[in-house]
Formats: structure tokens, sequence, C-alpha cells
């Protein structure tokens, strides 16, 4: 039976797509079966032909060298740079649960480590009008385990901590944090570290620095955070 592990961060931009490719990479590099998920992207460009490319998947894809096809990536591709359920509202096509369970579920099928990515922070909402569909819904919906991403510096002790309590608060169970952007030896940062740990009671399992090509975790950790779905 497969094994999956949902990805999300204190926010929008802390490195959460940077980090998967590590994580989708050292699953590659020691011979599993990977692929990678993604319920919602916005932001994305247009090719020539007027489809959308999907940038997340495409660099996940390239960082980790899964051959999984991009078309099984993300079943929801948005042009707007703005939350999913304003993109959908936008642009049509608005995310429906049955949609994202199915394609996961199709990967469950195909592979034995399935690693999806979240869109902006744990409260983003992925459709608002046709259906409420939150990030928290699909977690549930997939039975998942989650790695908090956050970036290292000023101001994540209360991003780290608000988001642990609101996924606590739901009953979403928690693998750990990942600290992006980390700079050893820096003071704040080594604190901050020590303070989500201990206000938390969560363990930081690894701190990825500016331009890492290489997850630092044992891969046998690593595959320990996966839980079957």
């Amino acid at each position: 039976m497969a094994k999956a592990l949902f990805i999300t961060g204190t926010g929008t931009d802390v490195g959460k797509t940077y980090i998967t490719g590590l994580i989708l990479k050292k699953l590659k590099e020691n011979g599993l079966s990977a692929a990678y998920y993604k319920a919602a992207m916005s932001g994305n460009l247009r090719r020539p032909d007027g489809g959308l490319i999907p940038g997340d998947a495409c660099h996940v894809k390239k960082v980790s060298g899964i051959s999984q096809p991009l078309a099984d990536m993300c079943p929801y591709i948005y042009e707007a740079a703005v939350s999913p359920h304003l993109a959908s509202r936008l642009e049509g096509n608005p995310v429906r649960m049955e949609v994202v369970r199915q394609g996961f579920h199709k990967l469950c099928a195909q592979y034995e480590y399935i690693t999806m990515e979240g869109s902006g922070g744990i409260l983003c909402p992925l459709c608002y009008d046709e259906a409420k569909i939150q990030l928290t819904n699909i977690i549930q919906e997939l039975s998942l385990s989650c790695l908090i991403v956050a970036d290292a510096g000023l101001g994540t002790i209360n991003n780290v901590v608000l988001t642990a309590e609101y996924m606590r608060a739901r009953k979403i169970p928690i693998a750990g944090i990942l600290f992006n952007h980390f700079h050893p030896g820096n003071v704040m940062e080594e604190d901050n570290l020590r303070m989500c740990e201990s206000l938390t009671g969560l363990k930081v399992l690894a701190c990825v620095k500016e331009g890492d090509t290489d997850l630092a975790m044992d891969v046998q950790k690593l595959i320990s955070l996966y839980q079957e779905s």
C-alpha cells in the first residue's frame, strides 16, 4: 500500500516547492518509487499554444529527476498569482474534492511514496463559492500526516506555533518541522529552532541552506514520516 506525506508551510514563499523537490530527489536517489501531487497551483505562465505550465510541478520534476508525467501531478492549474479560490473565481474550473481524491488515489496505485504539497499556508482556501474546501479538508479527506516548512528567519516562532496549534485543533497529525533559508551559526535562527521545538513539542528534522541540492536527512528517517493512505 502507498504511503503519503503532506507538505504545508507557515505561509506563502517559505520554500515548500524547493523543499519538496529535495524530498523527492532523496527518495528517488535511494531507489524508491516516488510521486508528487498538488491539488491546485496558482501563478503559472502560459505556453505559446495557450496552455498553462505547472511551474511548481516542473521544478520538482527537474530537481528530483522523477519520471512521473506532469499531467498526473496537479488537477487544477491557474494563471493568476492569487489563492486558488480566487483564481478559480476569475478563471473558472473550481476545485472539486472528488477530482483531487481521484487523482491522489490514482498515484497511490502506481507509486510507493506520494509527497503532496499544499498551496500557501495551512489556511489557504482552495474553493469558497461552489463548495468550501480548505487545505485542512484535503488533508483530512486523504488521511495525511504533515510536515511544516518554515523560514528560519525573523517571525518564524509566531508562524510555526500558530500553524501547529491550528492543525492540532483540527486533529491533523504533524510529523515535524523543516527550516528553510537556514544560516548555521546565526544566533537568532539557532534560537528560533530551539524555541519552535520547545513551544510546539515538535522536532526540527532538518535545516536547508540557500542553494542546497540535497536534504540533510537520513532516508530511513524521511520515509518514516510517511503514513499509509
